[in-house]
């Protein structure tokens, strides 16, 4: 790694030219820049290497890689002054709801801390939006919340299945809490941890019949509009859901 305030990569591997041209020639700049941030390469406190060498690498124009570096700058990543260069920032400066970085810190969260933190700010919004739902879900609402659990049960057998069914089922109870800004949330950060191995485990059916009993507990809860055993239970269920995928057992998504 290079040091505090050294410029560029030491490691120059880490940035490849492309085997193909992307169609979205900034947005991609900006992913591939955001992994190499991500993963270590270019440390926080040095510098991007310079636009010439970015572009080339790249194949694109200076716009394109100057538009690049404005949206690092939004997502928080870098900082650009003006005679000093790009310099990455500290990790604590990035933000983590923008899609493009968390996608690239769950890859690299090999140690799982920030997969660990994600499942505790699930665990409390989810929860919170249970205890809603007890109270404003509607008869409608709760008749869906019920027939995917339904379907649930008629899938257990096929965890792939069952795994895209869970998520309407969790989504179904986020919309009847009508918390928006909590559904967008857990929507952001759950997309994105579930397209990592290191988050979903490897489904089966014991793991999912498992799962459905604890969503079974959830839907007693909702149904005699017990809002703090609904909450409770949706904990429960979480972060039992993810202490099965986290070991070396096969696990389901929660």
């Amino acid at each position: 790694m290079a040091k505090s305030g050294r410029s560029g990569l030491e490691d120059r591997s880490a940035l490849k030219p492309w085997p193909r041209r992307p169609a979205r020639l900034a947005h991609a700049v900006v992913e591939s820049l955001t992994d190499i941030i991500v993963s270590g390469a270019i440390p926080p406190g040095s510098t991007l290497p310079v636009e010439p060498e970015l572009c080339e690498t790249f194949g694109v124009s200076r716009i394109t890689i100057r538009e690049a570096v404005k949206s690092l700058e939004a997502k928080g990543l870098v900082r650009a002054r003006q005679g000093s260069g790009t310099t990455v920032t500290q990790s604590e400066e990035w933000n983590l709801l923008d899609p493009v970085v968390l996608a690239a810190t769950v890859q690299h969260d090999d140690e799982l801390v920030v997969l660990d933190q994600l499942v505790g700010v699930r665990s409390a919004l989810e929860a919170q939006m249970a205890a809603q739902a007890a109270e404003l879900a509607t008869d409608d609402d709760l008749r869906g919340v019920e027939g995917l659990l339904d379907r649930l049960d008629e899938e257990i057998a096929t965890p792939a299945r069952f795994v895209e069914t869970d998520v309407l089922f969790h989504d179904r109870i986020m919309q009847a809490s009508r918390n928006r800004l909590g559904r967008s949330i857990i929507r952001t950060v759950h997309t994105q941890a579930r397209s990592t191995f290191l988050y979903t485990g490897t489904p089966d059916g014991h793991a999912c019949e498992q799962a459905n009993a604890e969503h079974r507990r959830i839907v007693e809860r909702l149904l005699v509009r017990d809002s703090q055993g609904a909450a409770q239970a949706m904990t429960a269920h979480i972060e039992a859901a993810w202490s099965r995928r986290r070991n070396p057992h096969p696990g389901i998504t929660g």
